[in-house]
């Protein structure tokens, strides 16, 4: 398993190359920002066709990071579908692939900006959620401490590589956008500076993750 080992509130976490963050103590794995149905929503409000994959796609990764893991929870950590209509509008496939992804572990949607109703696919649903010592929820509080979020979608330029990053520091961990049609902001943007103290790590996702000093 490819990951960075640091700790959050005396809780010892691993960053993975995926995007998904593990709790191995608590056999817990967290995404962010899945935007399922991303492309079917952008068609919907007139944008241009975008290729019809990216749910797949989306799934395939989700399901190689339970599969490696061997997570018996999963929490989605907000945004997990573009918009509601776009939860409903999935293809019976991938819905079908959604259940039986959920049957064999506890699996915990957590709501976002773009899907703050519960989907209808069971689960349980819950603002915010927490386990221990750990907050999880969608967009980071400033006065909060020992948090994990997502929502800004981070990413993190060294020298000529720019990818998707956890930003970390000794109050909370923000998670990059594991969806494959989301995008990303940098880590130098000003919405970052109220959140991440100025000793934070980005960790650069891929098949080797790389901490650094928080570009800013």
């Amino acid at each position: 398993m490819n990951g960075f080992d640091f700790t959050l509130a005396g809780t010892r976490l691993t960053a993975l190359g995926s995007g998904a963050l593990w709790w191995a103590e608590q056999r817990t794995l967290c995404v962010s920002d899945l935007h399922l149905g991303k492309s079917e929503r952008h068609a919907r409000r007139g944008g241009s066709a975008l290729p019809p994959y990216e749910t797949r796609d989306t799934l395939d990764r989700l399901d190689a990071a339970l599969q490696i893991t061997g997570a018996h929870t999963l929490i989605c950590l907000g945004d997990s579908f573009d918009d509601d209509a776009a939860c409903r509008a999935l293809p019976q496939a991938d819905l079908g692939r959604i259940t039986r992804l959920m049957q064999t572990r506890r699996w915990i949607w957590i709501e976002g900006n773009h899907d703050p109703a519960p989907p209808a696919l069971g689960g349980e649903h819950a603002a915010a959620l927490t386990l221990g010592p750990l907050t999880f929820r969608h967009i980071a509080d400033p006065q909060s401490s020992a948090e994990i979020s997502g929502h800004y979608h981070p990413k993190a330029r060294v020298r000529s590589t720019s990818r998707p990053a956890f930003l970390v520091d000794a109050a909370r961990v923000i998670l990059p956008a594991f969806g494959t049609y989301t995008g990303g902001l940098r880590s130098s943007d000003p919405a970052f500076a109220p959140l991440m103290a100025p000793d934070a790590l980005a960790i650069l996702t891929g098949p080797r993750p790389l901490p650094v000093p928080m570009p800013r």
